[in-house]
């Protein structure tokens, strides 16, 4: 029965993470602070680093949570330049944002290697 409620509440980071995204994603031009250049490439990258490890910690299966994260990438950039929110679509920020979910995937299948080695 625990077992029940820790599963639910492993998926409380990624909702967060989701929610995050969504603000940060679509957030109107003027709405987005100005920073120095490639800040944006540094922000795609965690953005989905974190949804990508955080997806795994909840337990969705890796295949498809970097299926889903692709195509989140891709529909984002796509939905940010025909939106009018005065931002633009850059395949560099779909590549970035790939790699972030590769690098987050990555860094979950290692602290749980870790966690596993060190609980024997």
């Amino acid at each position: 029965m625990l077992d029940h409620y820790r599963t639910q509440l492993t998926r409380i980071p990624f909702g967060i993470a989701v929610l995050a995204s969504l603000l940060v994603l679509f957030m109107p031009a003027s709405g987005v602070p100005s920073a120095p250049p490639g800040t944006d490439k540094v922000v795609h990258f965690a953005l989905f680093a974190v949804l990508a490890a955080t997806g795994r910690f909840a337990g969705f299966p890796t295949a498809k949570l970097l299926a889903a994260l692709v195509g989140y990438a891709a529909v984002s950039e796509v939905l940010q330049g025909v939106l009018p929110i005065g931002r633009s679509c850059e395949l560099a920020d779909g590549l970035v944002d790939v790699a972030g979910a590769v690098t987050g995937l990555a860094v979950a299948m290692l602290l749980r290697k870790i966690s596993g080695a060190s609980s024997r």
